[in-house]
């Protein structure tokens, strides 16, 4: 770190440095707010979803007893086609957003398959929306969470770190200067009484 300057040009500086991080401070602490509010409800969102998913495999479970049955070849019923995905930017952080994902059901012969299939494919493909949107959702959780821990380093770095430093400093150049006008009065002074004595003699 370089050394400060005992000097009115430092103590102006530092002046200057002050008030820009009381001014920036207030706009990082309401961004940090704002972000952990955002992420607040992206965890509730998200907790929604895996609520979601637990219940419509549940359900699954529950209604078609039969799907579990390994003597019959389910697989490749369905399968995620696209993901149609789109960036929201809040206060800087890029969050995906799900717009749409397109799943493909696979045809399969109707005679010689069981009746129960159709739900069946039907909740697989639920349950394939579903997982899509919770990979967005912890994406954007994930982010967010990020973001929040930027922000209140910078927060506490100025609140914490640099305010209290600059503060010091100026209290530091204040008392130098200080002391540097007293030495001068009482330089003035002695100066002032040696002269008057010289006059008399």
């Amino acid at each position: 770190m370089a050394r400060l300057s005992l000097n009115k040009t430092a103590l102006h500086r530092e002046q200057s440095r002050l008030q820009q991080f009381q001014r920036l401070l207030p706009s990082l602490d309401l961004k940090r707010r704002q972000l952990i509010a955002e992420r607040l409800q992206a965890r509730k969102t998200l907790q929604e979803s895996e609520a979601e998913l637990d219940t419509l495999i549940a359900k699954v479970r529950d209604q078609l007893p039969m799907a579990g049955d390994d003597t019959l070849k389910l697989k490749n019923l369905t399968r995620v086609t696209h993901v149609h995905l789109r960036e929201r930017n809040l206060l800087g952080v890029h969050l995906p957003v799900l717009e749409e994902v397109d799943i493909e059901l696979a045809d399969y012969p109707l005679l010689t398959t069981p009746h129960w299939l159709d739900r069946y494919q039907a909740a697989l493909r639920e349950a394939l929306a579903l997982t899509v949107r919770l990979q967005v959702e912890r994406e954007r959780l994930r982010r967010l969470e990020r973001a929040v821990k930027q922000v209140t380093q910078r927060v506490n770095l100025f609140d914490k770190v640099l305010i209290p430093r600059t503060r010091e400093n100026i209290r530091r150049i204040r008392i130098h200067l200080a002391d540097g006008e007293r030495s001068a009065v009482v330089r003035a002074k002695l100066a002032k009484r040696k002269q008057a004595q010289g006059a008399r003699l």
